[in-house]
């Protein structure tokens, strides 16, 4: 009876020895794993504004984040010559100052991933204008850029026209997601999202257009108006609105228009907003040849016909000249719109204005935030100077930006007072910034953001603590440990069941 009891508690031992270490084994392999990055990839777009072109490199872990990249801006390159809609008449013309930028993205780019990096060109205000004026050359040009992109060793996913609100809510993307309002690291060095942190508003100052974006308070009651936006599974109703012909560029240009319809054509106008002593001569076409400035077309209309501007620096009447520029009579006193009768909730919470807002301040000399009185005081004091002084107060010197800072500046007081309704108590809500980090604060990397959502995550390279032939064969001899013993423990059962049965029979059979 010993005898039978000992192997039957060894082979107890070993089963459950067997699946304890299957268990372990499994456990240590699923948890274990370390997940090795596949590397990075690439995306390049194409900033294709109504003044400029600039060519933006972004980069990302090949696997993702909830569905959504978490991408940085590797390189910035500004194409030399205007924006892409002054090709109309000479598409063709358009490769040679691309090269110049590409060549050097084919550096930054290793030569193995050029061929699974995506180029996206997205065109803004000036080529919507464009298209509306005379729609086959604005697809000349865009023909003439996919020819481009043929030639290149990267993977063209073609060149679109992207629309006002498109391009308000791919600004608002960026700044949020450049702020850290969409993921944050946290103590373990894992991206999360952040608790309660309240999403910025987007002000954008194109050359054509502007862009206002914000969350705003109630967006069930403005649902017309606002578009929704999904990023890191999380979703966002943002209310967005773009005035074409509101960009710094063609604003000027109904400027100037007003100015000479006011001087009853005459070949010599005065300009408030140019400097003192500034003397330039415009062809017609400079600024009545842009579809902004057709209704204020003079019947006796020349387009190589020269004005004469004269800058007098007077701020006060640039500034009654400025609001001309604007219908406020159409909202009627309504509350929740500004201005040219569109519909706008009211503007709340922290807004970060970029692009033509930021470099017009900081012309004035002013950075980050501040008050309205200071934006007046030292918009009041540039628009008071001679042009011989102003050479000597800007950073950066170039005559047609330049002679243009006054008029812009109080475009945009005009704009974000009298038509976003920001007053001296919300003014100092609105942050004038350039970029965060090394990444330039614009559309084109939410525009990014979102096409990495369509763009497949990498298989994730999964390295185990061990091997895989190894673990399938500590696995295989475990299990036939494991069945053995359970074969042989039920083999001692019936053995000892045997047994116990032998006796009784022996006593029926005895003869009496």
């Amino acid at each position: 009876r010993m005898l039978t009891r000992t192997p039957s508690v060894v082979a107890q031992v070993f089963l459950l020895l067997s699946i304890v270490l299957v268990i372990a084994i499994a456990v240590i392999q699923i948890n274990q794993q370390q997940v090795l990055s596949p590397g990075l990839k690439y995306g390049i777009v194409l900033d294709a504004g109504s003044s400029r072109t600039t060519v933006y490199v972004y980069e990302w872990p090949a696997e993702k984040e909830n569905n959504t990249g978490v991408v940085s801006q590797t390189f910035k390159c500004s194409v030399k010559g205007p924006g892409i809609s002054s090709y109309e008449s000479s598409p063709g013309a358009l490769a040679k100052p691309l090269d110049d930028c590409l060549n050097k993205v084919k550096e930054r780019i290793p030569v193995h991933l050029h061929k699974n990096t995506s180029v996206y060109l997205g065109a803004t205000a000036g080529m919507r204008l464009l298209r509306l004026q005379n729609e086959s050359a604005a697809n000349e040009v865009l023909a003439s850029i996919q020819n481009y992109f043929r030639a290149q060793p990267f993977e063209f996913r073609g060149a679109q026209i992207i629309t006002g609100p498109e391009e308000g809510v791919y600004g608002w993307i960026t700044a949020n997601y450049l702020m850290g309002n969409f993921l944050e690291r946290n103590l373990w060095r894992t991206w999360v999202h952040p608790y309660r942190k309240e999403t910025m508003g987007a002000l954008d100052l194109g050359g054509a257009s502007t862009q206002i974006s914000f969350i705003p308070e109630d967006s069930e009651e403005h649902f017309n108006s606002t578009l929704q936006v999904k990023l890191y599974g999380y979703n966002y109703n943002v209310y967005t609105h773009s005035y074409q012909c509101y960009g710094r560029d063609e604003a000027e240009k109904r400027l100037l228009a007003l100015l000479l319809q006011k001087s009853n054509a005459s070949a010599d106008v005065d300009n408030p907003c140019y400097p003192q002593n500034y003397n330039t001569a415009l062809t017609m076409k400079y600024f009545f040849g842009s579809l902004c400035t057709q209704s204020l077309r003079p019947a006796n209309y020349y387009p190589n016909q020269l004005v004469n501007f004269h800058g007098t620096g007077d701020p006060g009447l640039c500034q009654e000249m400025v609001s001309l520029l604007f219908n406020f009579t159409a909202c009627r006193d309504r509350e929740d719109c500004p201005f040219n009768g569109i519909h706008q909730p009211k503007a709340k919470g922290n807004f970060v204005a970029f692009s033509g807002f930021y470099y017009t301040i900081n012309a004035l000399n002013l950075s980050g935030h501040f008050s309205l009185d200071d934006f007046n005081s030292s918009m009041w004091f540039f628009c008071s100077q001679s042009w011989a002084q102003l050479q000597f107060m800007l950073p950066k010197f170039e005559e047609i930006y330049a002679r243009s800072y006054c008029f812009s500046a109080n475009f945009i007081y005009y704009l974000l007072v009298h038509g976003y309704n920001f007053n001296a108590e919300t003014w100092p809500q609105i942050h004038f910034q350039k970029e965060v980090g090394n990444s330039s604060i614009a559309w084109s990397l939410g525009y990014m953001l979102s096409l990495t959502n369509m763009i497949p995550a990498e298989g994730k390279l999964i390295q185990l603590p061990l091997k895989p032939s190894l673990f399938a064969g500590l696995l295989v001899f475990l299990t036939a440990t494991a069945l053995l013993c359970l074969l042989f423990l039920i083999y001692l059962c019936i053995v000892s069941h045997h047994r116990k049965n032998i006796p009784r029979v022996e006593h029926v059979f005895i003869p009496e």
